[in-house]
């Protein structure tokens, strides 16, 4: 599933069948490859992190989640994954030998475990192992 479609999702409860949020973000941890949480607008509660491990399933229409009580507050690991600085399409990737090799613009990850897939460029895409980091200025790919 690609980050562009993912985006808007609604998020709801397997309890009540009730909206709990929508989707506003992907947050992605470059260090395991992995989308690690969903960032998400229009809680019923003052968070707006849902923690990838907390998702009961990734759908095609909603994501579901056993309730609203899952949602937690953006703080430590999770406020710095999601922060403008660590946010990944729009920007420029760079291999680690300096060379660009393009722009994002968009993310292929798998719906069943978060797994980065793929970047995808104008051109080509990039395998999602090969991503190593994500920064204010470029996203850093190993080739």
């Amino acid at each position: 599933m690609l980050f562009s479609e993912a985006v808007g999702h609604k998020v709801v409860s397997t309890g009540n069948a009730s909206t709990v949020g929508h989707i506003d973000a992907l947050v992605i941890d470059p260090a395991v490859g992995k989308v690690v949480a969903l960032s998400l607008k229009k809680t019923p509660v003052t968070g707006t992190i849902l923690p990838w491990s907390d998702i009961t399933a990734f759908g095609v229409d909603a994501v579901t989640v056993a309730g609203e009580h899952l949602i937690v507050a953006e703080e430590g690991h999770f406020a710095e994954l999601n922060s403008k600085a660590h946010t990944i399409v729009k920007k420029k990737i760079l291999t680690t030998a300096g060379l660009q090799i393009g722009v994002v613009r968009d993310v292929d990850f798998d719906p069943a475990d978060g797994t980065i897939l793929g970047i995808l460029t104008d051109d080509q895409p990039v395998d999602g192992q090969t991503l190593l980091g994500v920064g204010s200025y470029a996203v850093i790919v190993k080739v």
